[in-house]
């Protein structure tokens, strides 16, 4: 298997992993008001599926090809310490870029401290996620 489908793949299988958190989150009542599928079916202005496909495309082709190509830049000794590595990086930008592109200021700091660091525990998660399964397909 070429490591692109192994991109992939773990992409897909890291974002099933978060997207399973996030679930569990909004079932435990944690933050709702964090819930980056709806975020992402407003901004495209469309259905909450929408969101849930544009969330697994980011996961699986976004991150799961990025991590591919980007493999042998990316410091660390392991394929899991370089997915958490990608995963500390893509939390940046979402806390750069998307946050207030989604009216929640930097690192979404309009819903306090637990925002940003909450998202970052599931970006390692994501991560780690990411670089053990690639590497376990290898």
């Amino acid at each position: 298997m070429n490591k692109y489908a192994r991109g992939v793949i773990a992409g897909l299988l890291a974002t099933l992993v978060l997207s399973m958190l996030m679930f569990a989150k909004g079932m435990m009542g944690v933050m709702p008001e964090l819930d980056i599928i709806a975020m992402l079916s407003m901004k495209m202005g469309g259905s909450i599926m929408m969101g849930w496909l544009a969330h697994l495309m980011i996961g699986a082709l976004a991150y799961g090809i990025g991590f591919a190509v980007l493999y042998g830049v990316l410091p660390g000794s392991t394929a899991t310490t370089k997915g958490i590595v990608l995963g500390v990086v893509g939390w940046l930008m979402m806390m750069l870029l998307v946050m207030p592109m989604m009216a929640m200021g930097m690192f979404a700091m309009s819903l306090g401290i637990m925002a940003p660091m909450m998202t970052l525990v599931l970006h390692i998660i994501f991560g780690a996620v990411l670089g053990w399964v690639y590497a376990k397909l290898a």
